[in-house]
């Protein structure tokens, strides 16, 4: 089952298109890493997909309903404000600088969503976040401020954030970007758990290897285009395009 379908999705910034006409899709289950130079359009495609920046035209389809649409005009038609709320809840999205609440616990962060939107019972949403913590290594810090974490563990605590709602797939951007290398290892690993446990992802990110091992499929964006995409090992190790070969060139010797 296709999760997330993207079709013709365009988007500019005043005169700059920074993405050009993209069309692919996500079925359940699996993880999309895309990778692509620094401005190709990687994180801002992510930020379109989860309605953070509005789109000039295309189609976005969840699960199979339209959230948004092109008109006979050429220009993009979201759906009402209801649907999309609905929509939103099929994904979680985790950022690359953690954007948890200062002033908010660790358990508060993680479940403040499940009781202010979706209005879960305080005692049911505290189970689920104490247990998404614990899954994280973190039980020890649910008290904790996001100040007296480290970012490995303020990475962890915005992971379980994202899975508090029980969203159908998670969306990272960059995710070990904001991170020190020792750190990094510890939210691979933790992305790799939810790989494991057959959870839909798109990883833009930055990893090559990792996206090499994680990932089912890969996407390489340059300059607000899919240049080349396929399965990690034929891409990886046989890419056709000239330009995916000179950007893996810089990671692989």
């Amino acid at each position: 089952m296709k999760l997330l379908e993207v079709k013709n999705l365009k988007k500019n910034f005043g005169s700059l298109e920074v993405i050009k006409d993209l069309s692919f899709s996500v079925e359940e289950g699996k993880v999309v890493g895309i990778i692509g130079p620094s401005g190709s359009g990687k994180s801002t495609l992510l930020r379109c997909i989860s309605f953070l920046e509005k789109i000039d035209s295309g189609e976005l389809l969840y699960m199979g309903e339209s959230a948004v649409t092109t008109g006979t005009d050429g220009r993009a038609n979201y759906a009402e404000k209801e649907k999309l709320r609905q929509i939103q809840r099929y994904f979680g999205l985790v950022f690359q600088n953690f954007n948890l609440f200062p002033h908010f616990s660790v358990i508060k962060n993680v479940t403040d969503a499940i009781i202010t939107v979706q209005k879960k019972p305080i005692d049911e949403a505290m189970e689920t976040g104490r247990e998404l913590l614990d899954k994280m290594g973190l039980s020890d810090k649910v008290d904790a401020y996001p100040w007296q974490l480290s970012g490995g563990q303020q990475q962890r605590v915005s992971i379980a954030r994202a899975l508090a709602t029980k969203p159908r797939m998670l969306f990272f951007d960059e995710p070990t970007s904001a991170l020190d290398p020792e750190l990094t290892g510890e939210i691979l690993k933790v992305i790799r758990g939810l790989a494991d446990d057959n959870m839909t992802m798109i990883i833009v990110t930055h990893e090559m290897n990792f996206a090499k091992n994680v990932a089912d499929y890969i996407i390489f964006m340059d300059d607000g285009l899919i240049v080349e995409e396929g399965p990690p090992k034929m891409l990886f190790e046989n890419p056709q395009n000239g330009r995916t070969q000179a950007f893996l060139n810089k990671f692989v010797s």
